[in-house]
């Protein structure tokens, strides 16, 4: 039996159970080390060594965090949507149809920006979307619609803009990963890759707005969760002015340095510098940044050892040698295999961040053995990582929207947000993921 067959189908297998991701991402990595005959000591040190790998990673999230609350604490969010409300009371009727599409462009124009040019992740839609939903219901905007805008700007942008949380996705995980299991490629070849799977995704979205959910659908006006918790905002002007100069100096810093984590220091720096965020809050910000992003980050951690258990049991050449005697050459086959694979075990860890070190240790031999370019194997794992990730129910692509979308009660987890963006997103990406690593 190969070990690393069985750890993978396992931690699948636990995952899609709802058992905690990272406890089943250890038992499984304990699992495979002991059947691969490595005993428990030498199986725990694998799996410790490899922790460390995510440790960069991890605290560049928690960094970010602190930066989504405080932005999330100055208010810019609520001057956007108190805007967006009070041009939809002006509006004539005539008028709804393009402010309806005004709306969802500056909902996915935030989307994209919470992942890189203010990577608060899924920070802002809790933030956001609840004081809009009146504005939806009046203009009678279906909210499948809204859950794949920001579904798309939550996954697609980090797929191919290497910024923010893209720089960590494309530079700080998928190239890093590739290099480490022996594929030669330079980074910033990664993101090029990425573009034609980055295109069914766009595709998807376009079905989804302009025919899927273009219909009227009426919803009941209801109170919020948040309603009663709406941030007082003294000086809208200076907030605007502040947040911007904390953006763009946020994004110079992570440029210089090449450091997420020195770009989410600057832009809460300059929160509390200049007043936007009381210093006497500077402690609860980093706390609540850190526990916002606390989950992704020791997932991302966990990842990290169970790839490199997979290493240390040595069945990876022998699994990678059997399945390329299956597909016998055939790379169309191969690569439809590997998608569908990815595809599965994103789905159940819920996270294409941590699903990139599991698949890279198991594909990139895979890719060489089979002859795949440098470029269409970085779109193979790239692409099979991101699968699943807008479909999955535990995925934060799907649950930020659902936050937001659900704070009066009139939209579904599952069939208002996982079902739309599974068909319209993961379905284009095994289409056009499949035609890159035909055609790069």
């Amino acid at each position: 039996m190969n070990s690393v067959l069985i750890g993978v189908l396992l931690m699948l297998g636990l995952s899609l159970a709802r058992v905690n991701v990272i406890v089943a991402m250890t038992i499984s990595a304990l699992s495979a080390g002991l059947i691969a005959g490595l005993g428990l000591g030498d199986t725990l040190q694998a799996f410790n060594s490899g922790l460390s790998g995510g440790a960069e990673i991890a605290l560049s999230y928690a960094m970010l965090g602190a930066f989504a609350v405080a932005i999330s604490k100055s208010g810019l969010t609520l001057i956007l949507a108190d805007k967006l409300l009070s041009k939809v009371d002006k509006a004539h009727s005539k008028h709804m149809q393009t402010l309806s599409m005004l709306i969802m462009t500056i909902i996915l124009a935030c989307a994209i920006a919470s992942q890189n040019l203010v990577p608060v992740h899924i920070a802002f839609i809790p933030i956001l979307i609840p004081p809009l939903l009146v504005v939806f219901n009046k203009l009678q905007l279906d909210r499948r619609a809204i859950a794949c805008i920001l579904t798309f700007g939550l996954a697609t942008s980090y797929m191919v803009l290497p910024y923010g949380f893209g720089g960590i996705y494309l530079y700080s995980i998928l190239h890093k990963n590739l290099a480490e299991n022996g594929l030669e490629i330079v980074n910033t070849e990664v993101p090029e890759a990425m573009i034609i799977p980055a295109i069914g995704m766009l595709v998807g979205l376009i079905i989804a707005v302009f025919f899927s959910y273009r219909k009227n659908r009426e919803y009941s006006d209801k109170e919020t969760e948040n309603s009663s918790t709406k941030i007082e905002i003294e000086n809208p002007k200076k907030v605007m002015i502040i947040g911007s100069i904390a953006v763009v100096c946020s994004l110079l810093a992570q440029n210089v340095s090449g450091s997420m984590i020195l770009g989410g220091l600057v832009g809460v720096m300059i929160f509390s510098i200049f007043g936007i965020v009381k210093w006497e809050q500077s402690s609860d910000v980093f706390s609540q940044g850190v526990a916002m992003m606390a989950m992704i980050g020791f997932i991302m951690i966990s990842a990290q050892g169970f790839a490199s258990v997979m290493k240390a049991t040595g069945d990876v050449a022998s699994l990678v040698n059997t399945t390329a005697d299956i597909v016998a050459g055939n790379k169309p086959l191969a690569a439809a295999m590997i998608l569908l694979v990815g595809l599965l075990i994103t789905m159940g860890i819920g996270s294409s961040f941590s699903t990139v070190p599991i698949i890279a240790t198991l594909f990139v031999p895979l890719c060489l053995t089979l002859g795949f370019s440098p470029m269409a194997t970085a779109a193979l794992v790239g692409t099979a990582g991101a699968l699943g990730d807008a479909g999955s129910p535990a995925s934060d692509s799907t649950l930020g929207p659902t936050s937001g979308l659900n704070a009066d009660g009139q939209h579904d987890h599952i069939k208002d947000s996982v079902v739309p963006t599974f068909i319209h997103f993961n379905i284009p990406l095994l289409v056009f993921g499949w035609i890159a690593a035909m055609v790069l």
